[in-house]
């Protein structure tokens, strides 16, 4: 086992991060680009109860490579509601708590592309969001010389060399459900 200092720290901060009792947060989108937005988003809370769960109809289409990966159609979410009716609802969720999120940097970025495409204005505090995926990298221990730091895992993937028997269906409750499972682990503690 990998008892580097990086790592001994990343199970500290995870189990800093399960006491705060923090909610979790994913979404699956319509690409990965510039004007791709959120088509699904759901957030469980610190025992992994849905807090909520939705589709939203997205103003742009779905890209066919990001339909191959969560497998959400154009039909799926044509009779759900818009980021402007769901954002309400996910906001009052997030608000004041802290979010862990597999690779915040993206879910953040996507969010605040859909309140731009609804011409909202984004007030949450970046900083109550924190990223299990660099939590992970630096508990895993591979060094990513191109990028000069640790090497960011996919979900799928840490959940396998974990152990964690949740499967990553690239489904928002259920990628926040292996997050959850994946802090739980690092910290050391059942999930």
């Amino acid at each position: 086992m990998n008892l580097s200092p990086a790592r001994l720290e990343a199970v500290a901060e995870a189990r800093r991060w399960v006491q705060a009792a923090p909610v979790y947060l994913d979404t699956e989108t319509t690409g990965t680009g510039p004007n791709a937005e959120i088509i699904e988003i759901g957030v469980i809370d610190a025992d992994g109860k849905p807090l909520f769960e939705s589709f939203v109809k997205p103003r742009g289409r779905i890209e066919p490579d990001a339909a191959q990966v969560h497998g959400i159609t154009a039909e799926q979410v044509a009779a759900a509601p818009g980021w402007l009716d769901v954002w309400p609802q996910v906001r009052a969720v997030l608000d004041g708590r802290r979010v862990g999120v597999y690779n915040v940097d993206f879910d953040l970025r996507l969010m605040k592309q859909s309140h731009t495409r609804s011409w909202l204005r984004w007030d949450l505090d970046d900083g109550a969001f924190f990223c299990i995926m660099k939590l992970y990298a630096r508990f895993h221990g591979e060094w990513d010389s191109k990028r000069g730091s640790y090497r960011w895992i996919s979900l799928d993937t840490a959940g396998k060399q974990c152990g964690i028997s949740l499967p990553n269906a690239h489904r928002a409750i259920d990628d926040a459900l292996l997050t959850r499972a994946l802090l739980h682990h690092m910290a050391g503690l059942s999930f």
